[in-house]
């Protein structure tokens, strides 16, 4: 199996990550910037990545949002969820953020109500994962050079397997 095609696996099928430091279950939290929001996952994250794409930029106020999938069972508001506002940034893909101070949460998805993204900006606690590449980084901001040795990709890696 090709990197990409083991990247891919990793981004869309959520397959257990070659950069996870624990395959234990453990409790992640996080919360917004005043701390109104507090949540927690208990489940898995899956398909880390660092995505460039202008509205990830623009969203996060950043060169970049680091990102994963999580199972909508897994994830749980403990605090403030009322306080959520939400933002259609495409067709079906909203992105969640406090009313409040307008910290990045999560993201929901009409195509997928089983799945949460999660940006790691408001973890409190380490994930566990690392992400496994640079997405759309051929919309990557221009004053920002990448100086790891991540796997790059101008958009997600395509499905290596027909029809996906």
């Amino acid at each position: 199996m090709g990197r990409a095609h083991t990247v891919w696996r990793a981004v869309h099928e959520g397959a257990r990550l070659e950069r996870t430091m624990s395959s234990e279950p453990r409790l992640v939290r996080g919360s917004c910037l005043c701390g109104s929001i507090r949540y927690e996952v208990t489940g898995a994250l899956r398909g880390a990545v660092n995505c460039h794409c202008t509205m990830c930029r623009k969203a996060h106020g950043a060169a970049f949002r680091t990102r994963a999938a999580v199972r909508r069972g897994d994830f749980r508001f403990t605090q403030g969820e009322s306080l959520l506002t939400r933002y259609e940034s495409s067709p079906g893909h909203y992105r969640c953020f406090c009313s409040r101070c307008g910290s990045p949460i999560v993201s929901v998805f009409d195509a997928d109500p089983s799945t949460v993204g999660l940006p790691f900006g408001a973890l409190d606690d380490d994930p566990g994962v690392r992400p496994l590449c640079h997405v759309h980084v051929a919309s990557k901001a221009p004053w920002y050079d990448i100086t790891d040795e991540l796997p790059r990709f101008d958009e997600v890696p395509p499905s290596p397997v027909k029809g996906r």
